[in-house]
């Protein structure tokens, strides 16, 4: 089965099983590692993506739903000349990340939250973060990054 999916601004065909997962998709045929598979059922939103703008579980969803769709993934936030999306760096300065692998998911789901609530209080960032895990860094210092990404973002 063929699909046609724009990815971080690039057009992306190809010919798949149509039992393909979005996040093999984006990892396997694309090349883009930043979209990480944890737990395979949904549960740990580390294959966190952005679809029309939209925080989607990549390890839930069929790539072929999704023909025709504009996905953003982590490595689609930065700007071309390298300069960190506000979430991204916000995330860097008040190290809300240890090991990394769940702060792209992280990433995407806080930029999601920020477009619908640009002046989310912190119940509702930590109401966001409950489809996120992080076996690291416990949530305080994500907390502080998503309010600090959230003041980068409306700036």
């Amino acid at each position: 089965m063929s699909v046609n999916i724009t990815v971080n601004g690039k057009a992306a065909a190809a010919q798949i099983d149509p039992r393909m997962l979005l996040v093999q998709f984006i990892r396997e045929h694309l090349a883009l590692t930043g979209t990480h598979v944890g737990c395979d059922t949904g549960q740990c939103g580390a294959c966190t993506v952005l679809v029309n703008g939209q925080a989607v579980k990549a390890c839930t969803a069929l790539a072929v739903q999704f023909d025709g769709a504009t996905v953003t993934t982590i490595e689609g936030l930065a700007k071309a000349d390298g300069t960190l999306h506000p979430m991204q760096e916000a995330f860097r300065q008040c190290h809300g990340l240890q090991c990394g692998f769940c702060t792209p998911g992280m990433v995407m789901s806080a930029v999601d939250l920020c477009n619908k609530q640009p002046n989310a209080s912190e119940g509702e960032i930590r109401h966001m973060l409950e489809g996120n895990i992080c076996r690291c860094t416990g949530y305080h210092n994500i907390v502080k990054a998503v309010q600090q990404g959230a003041a980068g973002m409306r700036a």
